[in-house]
């Protein structure tokens, strides 16, 4: 288990975990950022249900990849006794009762009232919000979807506080039989610090991770890239008439970049390529730019981080900001506030969330 570290006057102690109440605040933990949890292959989750009756029982929560490949979390504490090997019994036996489902009865019954109550009226909509890629395909989830439940391709995930050394040989186990199962093992540790919660989420390694290859080959897989390098050559090579905006919008972003607000991601989809200042540690960001020269707003983030700009960009926009949101005409105006919203977002927002930084990651 990483530890934290903290200096006093007898020189360099390490914190005491806090712990969690119950189950269930560490459950709303996990479906509120479940983008922060640290899975291999770098996978981002859309949580879609919560309490999804699959069979005779209720799974944690179930979620999707931008590639199609459905997700089921089970959370515990480790001082449950199914923490154990109940949990993965537990989770492998949702497993085996989801595969077959059909996508509609999938969509319809087993997520739908969780879209509904979230404002999403389709799978497809709730993953857009969440992907902030202007690039995102739609059909390309909907086909990871249908292969995902036809073979019982899931991810299966389990986050406790603590992982008992039974649970992660279990685990281990069951990575080199898997053939279409991806299993990871997360645990979350919870400590209090000058009264602020600090979490710290790590994947625990049981010993040899099999290569984790995309559930299926599309135009998207492996497009993400670091760096501002990918747009810029898309820059080169755009219409005359767009390339002063396009130049001015790489500027800003790698300007943030240099004052270590944001890490700058390209991405290379079938129709373009757009640009990424993300906020570190949660890899998400308040914009995405689009090679047409648009931008992308996304509330959600804002929400988190930068609540009290939501209003001036609006004002600014005369749109109400939505998951999504097209910015309309990029002016100097926007994209000075855009970068104070930048600021507060790095100084407030992602401090208080889970920073997973050095201390997080995989646990080796």
């Amino acid at each position: 288990m990483t530890a934290i570290w903290e200096k006093a006057e007898g020189g360099w102690t390490t914190l005491v975990a806090a712990g969690f109440p119950d189950e269930a605040a560490l459950h709303g933990l996990v479906e509120d950022a479940a983008e922060l949890l640290p899975l291999s292959g770098g996978a981002r989750l859309t949580v879609v249900g919560r309490e999804v009756p699959i069979g005779p029982w209720y799974a944690d929560l179930v979620a999707v990849e931008p590639d199609g490949r459905v997700a089921i979390i089970e959370v515990k504490l480790a001082k449950n006794s199914e923490a154990r090997r109940a949990v993965v019994a537990q989770v492998l036996s949702y497993a085996a009762f989801l595969r077959g489902t059909g996508r509609e009865t999938f969509e319809r019954d087993l997520v739908g009232p969780y879209l509904k109550a979230k404002g999403w009226p389709t799978l497809a909509e709730a993953v857009r919000a969440t992907t902030q890629d202007a690039s995102f395909d739609a059909d390309a989830l909907m086909s990871g979807i249908d292969r995902s439940l036809a073979l019982g391709a899931f991810r299966l995930v389990l986050v406790l506080d603590d992982a008992p050394p039974e649970l992660v040989r279990l685990v281990g186990y069951l990575e080199l039989i898997g053939e279409h199962l991806v299993i990871d093992l997360i645990t979350v540790t919870s400590y209090d610090v000058d009264g602020r919660q600090i979490l710290v989420p790590q994947r625990v390694e049981p010993g040899r991770q099999a290569d984790l290859q995309p559930l299926a080959k599309t135009a998207a897989a492996d497009a993400l890239a670091d760096g501002g390098a990918v747009f810029e050559e898309m820059v080169k090579t755009a219409p005359a008439d767009r390339r002063p905006l396009l130049t001015q919008l790489l500027q800003w972003a790698r300007d943030l970049e240099q004052e270590k607000l944001v890490r700058l991601y390209s991405y290379r989809g079938k129709q373009q390529t757009t640009l990424l200042p993300r906020l570190q540690p949660e890899q998400v960001g308040l914009v995405s730019i689009w090679q047409t020269g648009g931008m992308s707003l996304w509330r959600s983030v804002f929400e988190r981080h930068a609540l009290a700009f939501i209003e001036r960009v609006e004002a600014i926009t005369g749109v109400p900001m939505g998951s999504g949101t097209t910015a309309g005409t990029v002016t100097p105006e926007l994209l000075a506030i855009l970068t104070e919203a930048y600021r507060e977002a790095a100084l407030h927002g992602t401090a208080a969330a889970w920073p997973v930084g050095s201390a997080g990651g995989e646990a080796e």
